[in-house]
């Protein structure tokens, strides 16, 4: 039985580029209520979530450093001793006594990672607001800036917020239409135990973070909140500032913390957030517009590299709460757009170079205790925060995450040589602000491949970049982490392949074992397979460790191959234990399929059906960033209706209840993804799916509008980038390419894929491609044939009929067509 949905429709038109402006903006006609109806602004070190009450405003905030504990590691020395038993156990199939004993031996005696932690509140109190009318509230992502605004009897009361990027400070702006009408009070406010005073008109808050699981609480933060007034008075007490008939008001915000970095805490937070202070509060006292146009002015360099316009109606000019409630029942392709924007405003506000990567929330929590602590989990949430950096043109917010690698690639030494007693670096499934890379969180604590992974996204910032400096600072990274399996991986008793073991399918557990543990997973063997060819490639190209190729060539040979199950799944284990009807959030074994290349339907198109019936098995609701996940896999299918399907499942309203950890994802009305609770990768997946539904470049060329909704027949997208550097603007329309841009920053040979044929080539030469692609950006993998243990034959999909064509590219030049 087919179901048909049938959505509200109203005409569509494309957004002119003055009208696009106004459309990167969420807006809502009533104030929040709850943390996730609130509003978020961010510069990469602060954060604030805006509340924009009327009578009681309230501003959550952040500093990224404020992280419970101190410098630790959290090893278990026991895994060495352990580890023999452990892979004679799973060898003979002992999969519940090898649980037991990992828990033991390789999960942290102690701490399970530090939480990050909330930074307070800056309330203020509006006497006489209670009877308020024409109230609106928003945030523009065109500057990032929060206005809030609404009018008591005559007057207009407005409120301007920004996280300034250039001058490290929280801003608040409150303004009257009428002089002389500006009354209200201010307070800075911790759920912990924090020193509270004021010195002349300057909130101060002083504290230290919590102690954790046995590890003391070592990081002092210092929170200042300036008030500086035009007209009236102002008048202190000993925790609050009042302000009565001001013209208008300026709040300053400054915090810091003693942290340096994951192994020194030797910094003074007082004289930090008191030198940001006294530079911000000279530089905006001069001219606050100016200020806020500065900060604007950072902000846009990053924003405006990438436009996308899905066309719009008449559902985008309502309130964006409301317009989340109904998506899934109409048609309003204008927020696909603005959700995409959206994930690229929140890793421009949550990362920026310097600073520390985008944690589970961001830089956004409002909790002593968040959910999983709001650290780092490297089996696929971290590394998801980032699958957008690069496609959408954010290139310099990744340094953060990879600095965070560099440090994980010294303390995970530590881990390698006392829990394996080898060589390199490795880490488990979550980190922190300290670095820490033992197991935690008992039978999950058993995964040691997080290495590779990290890893894979230090070589795809090269494919995107062609900088060799670059790829000469990471190699030793690579290296190290090829190490380190030179010396874990072991041969399989049963098939003589070189696995990984003890290990886990994160974070599944099949129901033949009835465990999480296990041994050469599908995964992992990806993973280690996409290592050794990535570390093969950068020796060659750096020409260096001549003696070590071959060896690595080696242990490439004897990696088990993929297979494909009884049921025509790609399965997720060495051993055809999956079930059908298993719809677990976790797809781990897809990870060959997206973000790698392993899968695909050019080279290995028996694996690309198996993939499919994964999903299909898999099914579509779920946690949020699972959704996320399956728009990007499902973009790599090849299926545009089907990723547009995940977004309608997306774009749904999330249930709002406190400490609701369920599996029923969703979006929460200020837009942020649900698991529940919060977790931003679901936003950052959305952003990054998107784009590989428009344009794709992993499978030897640039496939434009490979996976396109029936429902996106016109658009336009700006800005995208390809591997080795291409950079595509292009129109379509009917589904056909009808403008086309492509910048070449690195020159060589651009293949282009695409259904139908593109315009007309303006004044350059182009050709229909034959064999591989020349270019070295878009070399491909060797993938061992499959192994198929079923006695399905599913149908192939075919690209022979698409349009294959190369042009020659000089480094600089842009080519168009039209």
């Amino acid at each position: 039985m087919k179901v048909i949905l049938r959505l509200m429709c109203l005409p569509i038109i494309l957004i002119s580029a003055q009208l696009m402006a106004t459309e990167n903006r969420l807006w809502y006609s009533k104030s929040a209520g709850l943390w996730e109806e609130a509003l978020p602004l961010g510069n990469g070190r602060l954060g604030a979530m805006v509340y924009g009450d009327v009578l009681n405003e309230n501003i959550q905030l952040n500093e990224s450093t404020f992280w419970a504990g101190g410098p630790h590691n959290n090893l278990n020395p026991a895994a060495l001793k352990a580890l023999p038993e452990l892979r004679r156990l799973l060898d003979e199939g002992e999969y519940l006594a090898a649980e037991k004993l990992s828990e033991k031996t390789i999960a942290s005696p102690g701490p399970n990672g530090m939480p990050y932690q909330t930074a307070g509140n800056l309330h203020l109190q509006f006497p006489g607001h209670e009877i308020y009318q024409d109230y609106y509230r928003d945030l523009n992502l065109d500057n990032a800036v929060a206005t809030t605004r609404y009018k008591v009897k005559n007057v207009t009361y407005t409120r301007e917020v920004f996280a300034s990027f250039v001058d490290q400070v929280i801003v608040i702006k409150l303004t009257a239409s009428k002089v002389g009408q500006l009354n209200f009070s201010a307070k800075l406010s911790h759920p912990a135990n924090m020193k509270l005073s004021v010195q002349k008109n300057t909130l101060v808050m002083q504290g230290v973070s919590k102690d954790h699981e046995g590890v003391k609480g070592q990081v002092n933060i210092t929170s200042l909140a300036k008030i500086i007034t035009q007209g009236g008075s102002v008048k202190a007490s000993d925790k609050n500032v009042s302000v009565e008939n001001a013209d208008s008001a300026l709040i300053l915000i400054s915090m810091a913390t003693n942290f340096i970095n994951y192994h020194d805490i030797s910094g003074d937070a007082d004289q930090r957030a008191q030198n940001y202070l006294d530079k911000a509060e000279i530089l905006f006292a001069a001219d606050y517009e100016q200020r806020k146009k500065v900060h604007s002015d950072f902000y846009r360099h990053y924003f405006t590299r990438v436009q996308l316009d899905l066309g719009a109606n008449d559902f985008a000019k309502e309130p964006t709460d409301k317009r989340i409630q109904l998506f899934s029942t109409r048609h309003d392709p204008q927020l696909v757009s603005l959700y995409f924007q959206f994930g690229r405003y929140l890793l421009i506000s949550s990362s920026q170079p310097g600073g520390q990567p985008a944690n589970l929330q961001g830089i956004w929590n409002h909790r002593q205790d968040p959910a999983w602590d709001s650290k780092y989990t490297l089996n696929i949430n971290a590394e998801m925060n980032y699958w957008p950096s690069e496609v959408t043109n954010l290139t310099e917010l990744n340094e953060p995450f990879i600095s965070m690698i560099k440090d994980l690639a010294q303390t995970g030494q530590e881990s390698a040589s006392k829990m394996y007693g080898a060589r390199g670096w490795m880490a488990h499934h979550n980190t922190d602000i300290w670095r820490t890379t033992g197991g935690v969180d008992w039978a999950w604590s058993a995964w040691p491949t997080s290495n590779a992974w990290l890893s894979q996204h230090l070589w795809e910032k090269y494919l995107y970049s062609g900088d060799k400096q670059y790829l000469a600072s990471i190699y030793p990274i690579l290296k190290s982490a090829c190490a380190f399996y030179e010396d874990f991986l072991v041969k399989d008793s049963k098939t003589g392949w070189l696995i990984v073991t003890p290990s886990m399918s994160p974070e599944n557990a099949p129901k033949a074992s009835g465990t999480k543990i296990a041994a050469g997973v599908t995964m992992d063997n990806q993973l280690v397979f996409d290592l050794f060819s990535n570390g093969i490639k950068a020796a060659e190209i750096l020409k260096t460790d001549k003696k070590l190729i071959p060896v690595w060539k080696n242990i490439l040979q004897h990696l088990p191959p993929m297979q494909i199950g009884q049921y025509h799944q790609l399965q997720e284990w060495m051993q055809d234990w999956d079930d059908p009807h298993d719809n677990h959030r976790h797809i781990s074994h897809l990870y060959g399929l997206y973000p790698s290349n392993q899968i695909s339907p050019l080279r290995t198109p028996d694996l690309f059906s198996a993939a499919r019936v994964t999903m299909e098995q898999r099914g579509d609701p779920s946690t949020g960033w699972s959704m996320n996940w399956k728009i990007n896999l499902w973009a790599r299918l090849l299926d545009g209706d089907r990723a547009l399907k995940l977004i309608r499942e997306q774009i749904k309203p999330a249930g709002l209840k406190e400490n609701d950890f369920t599996q029923a994802g969703g979006t929460y009305p200020n837009m942020f993804d649900a698991h529940p609770p919060f977790q931003i990768d679901g936003n950052f997946g959305f952003t990054s799916g998107v784009a590989e539904m428009l344009a794709q470049s992993h499978d030897g060329a640039v496939h434009l509008l490979p996976a396109l909704p029936q429902a996106w027949p016109e658009g336009e997208v700006k800005g995208l980038v390809m591997r080795g550097g291409f950079v595509v603007d292009m129109r379509w329309s009917k589904g056909r390419v009808t403008e086309l841009t492509v910048h070449s920053r690195l020159g060589g040979n651009l293949r282009l894929r695409s259904y139908s044929t593109l315009p007309s080539p303006l004044g350059f030469k182009v050709v229909l491609a034959k064999g591989d692609n020349p270019n070295p950006f878009y070399l491909q993998p060797s993938v061992k044939p499959a192994i198929n243990h079923s006695h399905k034959q599913l149908p192939r999909l075919s690209l022979d009929g698409s349009h294959l064509i190369d042009v020659s590219t000089r480094a600089g030049q842009t080519y168009h067509w039209q």
